[in-house]
């Protein structure tokens, strides 16, 4: 199983959470914060998972899916999408643009680490 999460959020809270729900189950977390660079420290570091909040500094992480998902190298690379604006339009365009999954803000330390467990596969 990948081990290797690449958290891309700004939010400091939300960043130290998922990181210590996760460390806790024996994955590295990296964190990214800024959408113009996400593509960039995606190639970089070569995660197993992506956590893309939808709203960013500099750009929006549904624009960032989308790159994501017209690269050969990260088209299947699996993405579960953050929100904290749960409307009915995000997430469309997510599941149009092909996150894996989309998960609301407020969410629970146990559904984060469900999504990542089957993101991630056996």
């Amino acid at each position: 199983m990948g081990k290797r999460v690449l958290l891309i959020e700004d939010e400091p809270n939300i960043i130290q959470a998922i990181s210590f729900i996760l460390s806790r189950d024996g994955w590295t977390v990296d964190s990214h914060a800024d959408g113009k660079t996400a593509m960039a420290e995606i190639a970089r570091r070569g995660p197993d998972l992506v956590i893309l909040d939808v709203m960013l500094p500099n750009r929006s992480g549904l624009d960032i899916l989308q790159d994501l998902r017209a690269d050969p190298a990260t088209e299947a690379l699996p993405v579960l999408m953050l929100t904290a604006r749960g409307q009915k339009r995000d997430r469309e365009l997510a599941e149009r643009y092909g996150a894996n999954r989309f998960m609301t803000k407020p969410f629970s330390n146990a559904e984060v680490l469900e999504s990542v467990r089957q993101l991630a596969g056996p």
